[in-house]
């Protein structure tokens, strides 16, 4: 099959090119490097002639009431790409209780790019991960202070980039679900104490201070970031990770 990959030169998306490629499909990568952009518009429709399904996974550049626009703009103009080009399956990957946090902009901005799929003219699928254990780096220093970290303890149940690679990877080759598969890591942290075990793996001079208010986690209410019981569970274990 050929399969379009939008957003297809990032820290998922490369890795699912390469994954669809080996299997023997044309994977196509594309980006704003590729001359296609999904929200002038540019582009896509010489991108996505010919493909069978077409992977988004693009992602606002901002993570404020800005990327609910980001959303709107960007599926409308895929989706319509992909009707006229006759696409037949279109994937998007998205967050683990997503429709749960609705004091994050960013959630809230997810869940439209949702409705927007499944109200679309495509077959599809979504595939909704927990947070990927390479944001936890960026996760720090969005909370750090001198050489303090703040984070709640709100619980994550982290999963490697590889691992979601290989599941998004799986779905597009496969026929449309026109539902949602849940996926997560094996280990449920609350998020403090997943701060604690980085840094004493990777210790650089901060420590992690228990704050129920500090970074957009702290929005998330009880276990709304958990999977629901029929998710599939990926291998990789944090600590493993970080070694």
């Amino acid at each position: 099959m050929k399969i379009a990959v939008i957003g297809g030169t990032g820290l998922i998306g490369s890795q699912v090119v390469k994954k669809l490629t080996a299997a023997g499909h044309e994977a196509v990568p594309l980006s704003p490097s590729t001359g296609v952009d999904v929200i002038t518009g540019e582009g896509l429709a010489g991108a996505v002639a010919g493909a069978d399904v077409v992977v988004n996974l693009t992602n606002s550049p901002t993570f404020d009431d800005a990327s609910r626009a980001f959303f709107q703009t960007s599926m409308d103009n895929i989706l319509a790409a992909c009707r006229d080009a006759g696409v037949r399956h279109a994937v998007i990957l998205s967050i683990v209780g997503v429709d749960r946090v609705p004091g994050l902009d960013y959630y809230r901005a997810k869940s439209l790019q949702e409705d927007i799929l499944k109200a679309g003219p495509i077959p599809y699928s979504i595939v909704r991960a927990t947070q990927f254990m390479e944001f936890m780096a960026p996760t720090l220093a969005m909370t750090t202070d001198g050489d303090t970290v703040r984070l709640p303890s709100t619980p994550v149940q982290p999963i490697a980039a590889q691992d979601v690679s290989d599941t998004v990877a799986e779905v597009a080759a496969g026929s449309p679900l026109n539902g949602t598969v849940n996926i997560a890591g094996p280990d449920v942290f609350p998020l403090d104490e997943l701060g604690r075990i980085t840094l004493t793996a990777r210790p650089d001079g901060r420590a992690v201070v228990t704050d129920t208010t500090a970074g957009m986690f702290a929005a998330a209410p009880g276990d709304a970031l958990l999977p629901p019981p029929d998710a599939r569970i990926a291998p990789t274990r944090y600590r493993e990770w970080l070694a």
